[in-house]
């Protein structure tokens, strides 16, 4: 097995050889390719993990994963890997796996921007939001503070700096802690905060902290309900603009196989579904009832709460988030698709009842108190350092300490990563599992007279989704129903019934209403099975071949003998 370790983050070069290691040890299982290049030209790294014996990739059902399209949440390249690991070391061994496998495909994508990535797991990180493509202009910022290790430690903490006008000051039973001035705060000592840096060109008064040059939000560029730049900041010059999302849009849009789709971001501790822009009345209620359904179970396997994004995850409550993925992938292709906020340090230190937004805003001093003991006890102290003093370059005496993000906030710390991701795994494999399964139910020859026959084909569905997974697929017509087609020798025709005929879609038993219902007779049919028939002249012994497929369900080919 290849040499993953959980209790660290991979560079590039590493994640690389580490993926092409699972091609070349599984080839039966693990297929490698590159979606294509990064900003910085970069091959983007796509592991579709199947059962390749029972059949290609494109004709089983699939679910989408991936990971890292945000430069500093590299956590979600470890939970693309760590199901990697578990696929192709649970296969043959673990019941469920290996049905998955053989039936269904994973396209993994474990770091979908790789460019970022690089940057923050430099031996001096660089922060940013996404790309490293200069945006909206290239041009460095003449003055302001650039965020950077100042110290030399290894570490970017905040700094301190005493102001008679500074909104925070020390708490008063915990000196290390710093809270927020209350309006009838006027004596006593007072302080700035801002992230540890150096300031370009200060003049001794003042000083900001300039935007990123590098100011693009990759998650902004897909192009449902996309916004410009003045609506939304980073969203691109137009969608798709950025190389990494053309990359992802471009094969999940070639790819109508696809049931559903994971997007693994950091942090909050949350599993994230559309609408990001609506309310939830607004979607199909089916739709929201199956997405409501993948989300209690996924709860129940990995901890974390399932929420809606408009309802409980805006960062402003008049501001919406467009250009996503989940919500493209929902919206335009008809698929249900999450976004998975893996980790919350609040949850770590005991605060349970926490509003995942708001908290940043305003939340109980007892909680600080809380994070502050976690990082003592926990973290051993790493998480929240003590403040000590610092000839600053151009400050002076100031202070360096506060809390380190990049080791506890941004990801799990190291040691942290595997409990924390583990989970991820089962709920991925048993949300794909969901997935609509065309299956052979029968298929006969009858003998009509001589040198005509009947063929009877009967396929169905026994996946729990309905064929066309999403109502908002039915609605926009995403999505072909099931593909009938007959295959003849020369010498034999069809005498009823044509050669290709597109047929309605199937139910699953999604929407089985409960026993006691009034309506529970009415959902009794059986719509999962459909038949189609022909009627060919040919001679005795010879041999059609029968062909049902759909998009999303799979394919089943059989041949029959005509006796």
């Amino acid at each position: 097995m290849p040499a993953v370790q959980f209790n660290r983050y991979y560079r590039y070069e590493e994640l690389t050889a580490l993926l092409h290691a699972y091609a070349e040890e599984f080839p039966d299982l693990v297929k490698l390719e590159s979606l294509g290049k990064s900003y910085e030209g970069r091959d983007v790294w796509l592991a579709t993990v199947t059962n390749f014996k029972t059949g290609p990739a494109e004709e089983k059902p699939a679910l989408w994963v991936d990971g890292n399209i945000h430069a500093t949440e590299v956590s979600p390249s470890s939970a693309c890997l760590y199901l990697i690991e578990r696929l192709t070391a649970g296969y043959g061994r673990d019941e469920t796996i290996t049905r998955c496998l053989d039936t269904r495909a994973f396209y993994v994508c474990p770091r979908v921007n790789p460019d970022g990535a690089e940057w923050m797991l430099a031996d001096e990180p660089r922060l940013i939001r996404s790309s490293t493509r200069p945006y909206p202009y290239d041009e460095d910022a003449l003055e302001g503070l650039e965020e950077k290790d100042i110290d030399g430690d290894g570490r970017l903490l905040w700094m301190r700096i005493k102001d008679p006008n500074g909104p925070w000051k020390v708490h008063p039973d915990e000196p290390r802690l710093m809270v927020r001035r209350e309006p009838e705060d006027v004596e006593g000592d007072f302080y700035w905060l801002f992230p540890e840096g150096a300031i370009k060109n200060y003049d001794g008064y003042l000083f900001s902290v300039p935007p990123k040059k590098q100011g693009l939000d990759l998650n902004r560029n897909f192009p449902s309900e996309w916004r410009p730049e003045f609506q939304q900041p980073g969203a691109g010059p137009f969608p798709t603009s950025e190389p990494e999302v053309r990359n992802l849009a471009a094969f999940v849009a070639s790819h109508p196989n696809l049931t559903g789709a994971v997007t693994f971001h950091t942090y909050s501790g949350v599993l994230l579904r559309p609408y990001g822009t609506r309310p939830d009345d607004e979607m199909p209620a089916e739709d929201l009832w199956t997405y409501q359904k993948i989300g209690q179970k996924g709860t129940s396997i990995t901890g974390y709460p399932h929420a809606s994004v408009f309802h409980e995850f805006k960062y402003h409550p008049k501001e919406v988030i467009t250009g996503d993925f989940d919500g493209w992938c929902y919206e335009e292709r008809g698929i249900f698709a999450w976004t998975v906020e893996i980790w919350s340090p609040q949850r770590q230190a005991g605060i349970t009842e926490y509003k995942f937004i708001d908290w940043y805003r305003e939340h109980p001093l007892e909680d600080d108190l809380k994070m502050l003991a976690w990082s003592d006890t926990v973290l051993e102290g790493k998480g929240y350092v003590d403040w000590y003093p610092f000839d600053h370059p151009q400050l002076g005496r100031i202070e360096l300490g506060g809390w380190n993000t990049l080791y506890c906030w941004r990801n799990p710390p190291p040691a942290f990563l595997e409990k924390e991701i583990a989970p991820f795994a089962d709920w991925l494999i048993w949300k794909l599992m969901l997935s609509p399964r065309l299956e052979l139910y029968a298929l006969k020859a009858t003998a009509l007279s001589e040198g005509v026959y009947r063929v009877t084909l009967v396929v169905e569905n026994t996946g729990w989704l309905p064929t066309y997974i999403t109502k908002k697929a039915l609605e926009k017509k995403l999505v072909r129903g099931v593909i009938f087609e007959i295959a003849l020798p020369e010498g034999a025709s069809l005498a009823v019934g044509r050669e290709r005929e597109e047929a309605r879609q199937l139910e699953g038993r999604a929407y089985t209403q409960a026993l006691a219902s009034p309506w529970a007779v009415g959902s009794a049919n059986m719509d999962a099975r459909i038949k189609q028939e022909w009627v060919v002249r040919a001679a005795p012994g010879t041999v059609v071949t029968v062909t049902a497929r759909h998009d999303r369900a799979g394919k089943v080919q059989r041949q029959i003998v005509l006796e």
